[in-house]
């Protein structure tokens, strides 16, 4: 299939390429894509895209809710721009083959602005605007593959590849190793390669050409091939085409065959389980209608990547059939210009239900909508909250590590320059902190490599979440006391392994904890029930486990990262009410509840359930490490080693932004 067509125009010279294109995607390192899309495989999820983007979109949604049944939705980036409240709830994958469309940078910057879960991006190119805000913007993560050749006007390899990468994500994710042929040329349109079928296609092809409109009817599973094939037909001002599923045409679409036969063509796109629908259908139809079978041998990645192929072809045969080159079109300047239009300028920002922190209030009180929410009294404690909060002096701080200092993730990391410039600002200016965590001596380990030496005596820590205390230049040492209950918690967690639930690694502690960490992906908050029901069923006590982003704890009773809180009190002399805490999981059983427990404490991420404490001020698009990066840039200090929480007052509806 390399020297499929002669190379008469530029979009033909792209065809040539496919070849190439495919093998790059099927040997390409594919491990973080995976792991982002079973990071949502307990949600829907939201593909956004323009043009070729848009197909990939449409494919990867229409895969996952093949793989995982989740309804999932391809939006254009206007439709995500116009409403950015739906990513809120569920993953979103933005793709961008040149990463450069006005579009897709301000779809960004709106979805990382509403969205609390990372926002995932598909591009062909490193360097590009859009590659610009991923680097600004916090809890984006950029998969780029490169391309090799530069697509024209329609997009071909940069769509092949990224929907190669989408379709082997998910074969492989399923167990299919691999999940389609490893030679482009053993793609098959049914028992045809699509030479083949192209060939036996020309007599329809020139008969669409004549009458110059194009009817697509397809299977739902296939949807994404006939995206692709309205969109390459009407951008390059080929044919007009319509798109309908086999049976909506048959709730009245028809009747173009009746009124208006001599402007009919209709191509169908089947795979097995409607091959009988369609012939059924088509036998009925009045005769002189051109008719034309795309039969694919299924809906599996394969067949998908197969449809593609054949009716990017496709496209080739009636633009050589037209004599025009949809590769390199002839643009009016009028179409640069509106396709060039500031979007930020002329599409005001939606506005919110309410000020941010009361949002997320509400979201963790499971307040959603029908519910009736009562505004007043959230505003009010929202306010009394803040302005007690500034009012206050502090002389000690003590931070969660994971999502709060450092990104949350399963290997161990330092904190970045930044935080650590802050840290190491506040133990000058003699104010004590703290660092909670349910890691153990690795956390020292990491302070170690970042903090002056001078620094780390005065920096607590309460590891293996608050059962080990100690300066942060001394490592934890090993126990001989044993704890029953986590014995027998080990033993249990053993068992869930054994038959087949998802744990990576457990890890026992004595006499503090044990620690269970999930294959990557998997959401933790759904695990913490697996975790909780088994341990019910062995009668045991469900108050000491908790979870974080990474992990499900469960800890030994009396354990909690309040500890080292009522430490540092009692050590230091600190009245209660001069100690700060933060950290990203406030609600119980988040791993942080009990630090935000604390009479005065702010959240970067998921707030607690009470109104008197555990706010999230910091604005809305800040999260995990950035909100409290902002948290620190308002930590201003004052004489008696204290500090105070400078924050803004509320503007608008939005305070704190």
């Amino acid at each position: 299939m390399k020297n499929l067509q002669t190379a008469a125009s530029h979009y033909e010279d792209e065809l040539t390429q496919l070849w190439n294109s495919y093998a790059a995607a099927s040997s390409a390192d594919i491990d973080a894509l995976k792991l982002a899309i079973a990071s949502a495989a307990e949600s829907s999820m939201i593909g956004v895209g323009s043009g070729g983007s848009f197909t990939v979109a449409s494919l990867l949604c229409s895969l996952h809710e093949a793989y995982t049944g989740r309804v999932s939705r391809p939006s254009t980036p206007l439709e995500i721009i116009c409403r950015p409240a739906l990513a809120s709830s569920s993953p979103v994958f933005l793709v961008s083959a040149e990463g450069k469309n006005p579009d897709i940078v301000e779809a960004l910057d709106r979805v990382r602005r509403f969205s609390s879960r990372t926002v995932h991006v598909l591009t062909n190119r490193q360097d590009s605007p859009l590659m610009e805000h991923v680097g600004a913007l916090p809890g984006v993560k950029p998969y780029v593959f490169e391309l090799a050749k530069k697509d024209g006007y329609l997009a071909t390899n940069s769509l092949l590849l990224d929907a190669v990468l989408v379709a082997r994500a998910y074969g492989e994710l399923n167990g299919r190793h691999p999940p389609m042929p490893l030679e482009f040329e053993a793609l098959r349109v049914s028992d045809q390669t699509v030479d083949e079928w192209l060939k036996a296609a020309q007599p329809f092809i020139s008969e669409a050409v004549q009458r110059g409109a194009l009817t697509v009817i397809y299977s739902p599973l296939l949807k994404a091939i006939a995206t692709d094939l309205e969109s390459k037909l009407s951008e390059g001002a080929l044919l007009h085409t319509q798109l309908a599923d086999l049976r909506s045409y048959a709730h009245g679409r028809h009747l173009w065959l009746a009124d208006r036969p001599q402007d009919c063509t209709v191509l169908a796109l089947v795979e097995p389980t409607l091959n009988g629908l369609w012939e059924g259908m088509r036998s009925k139809f009045p005769s002189g209608i051109p008719t034309l079978t795309m039969p694919l041998s299924g809906a599996d990645p394969v067949h998908l990547i197969v449809g593609l192929v054949a009716e990017m072809h496709f496209v080739a045969a009636v633009s050589r059939e037209l004599g025009k080159d949809p590769g390199r079109p002839d643009v009016p300047s009028y179409g640069r210009e509106i396709h060039n239009a500031n979007l930020r300028d002329v599409i005001p920002l939606p506005q919110a239900a309410g000020p941010a922190e009361e949002q997320s209030k509400y979201e963790v009180l499971g307040a959603h909508w029908p519910s009736q929410r009562d505004h007043g009294t959230m505003r009010r404690a929202a306010l009394a909250f803040a302005d007690t909060i500034r009012a206050r002096r502090f002389k000690a701080v003590v931070f969660d590590y994971d999502g709060t200092l450092c990104s949350s993730q399963s290997k161990d990391n330092p904190p970045p320059p930044d935080v650590v410039k802050h840290l190491i600002r506040l133990v000058h200016a003699g104010i004590i902190v703290g660092i909670a965590s349910g890691r153990g001596g690795s956390i020292q380990t990491c302070l170690e490599e970042v903090m002056p030496k001078d620094v780390l005596p005065k920096i607590q820590l309460g590891l293996y979440n608050g059962g080990w205390i100690s300066p942060a230049n001394t490592p934890p040492e090993s126990s001989q006391e044993t704890s029953e209950f986590l014995s027998h918690v080990t033993r249990i967690v053993v068992r869930l392994k054994s038959l087949g639930v998802p744990i990576l690694s457990h890890r026992t502690t004595h006499p503090y904890q044990v620690s269970v960490r999930f294959h990557e992906g998997l959401a933790t908050d759904a695990m913490w029930f697996v975790i909780a029901d088994a341990l019910r069923q062995a009668g045991l006590d469900l108050s000491t486990l908790v979870r974080s982003k990474h992990s499900v704890d469960i800890l030994a009773k009396g354990v909690s990262k309040s500890l080292l809180v009522a430490d540092i009190i009692q050590k230091d002399k600190v009245d209660p009410y001069e100690v700060l805490t933060m950290g990203d999981q406030g609600a119980w059983p988040g791993n942080d509840a009990a630090l935000l427990e604390h009479r005065f404490s702010l959240s970067v991420d998921m707030p607690s359930r009470r109104l008197d404490r555990g706010w999230k001020l910091a604005p809305a698009e800040k999260r995990d490490i950035d909100a409290t990066l902002w948290y620190l840039e308002h930590m201003k200090e004052e004489e008696g080693s204290v500090f105070r929480m400078n924050l803004p007052q509320a503007k608008g509806s939005d305070a704190g932004a």
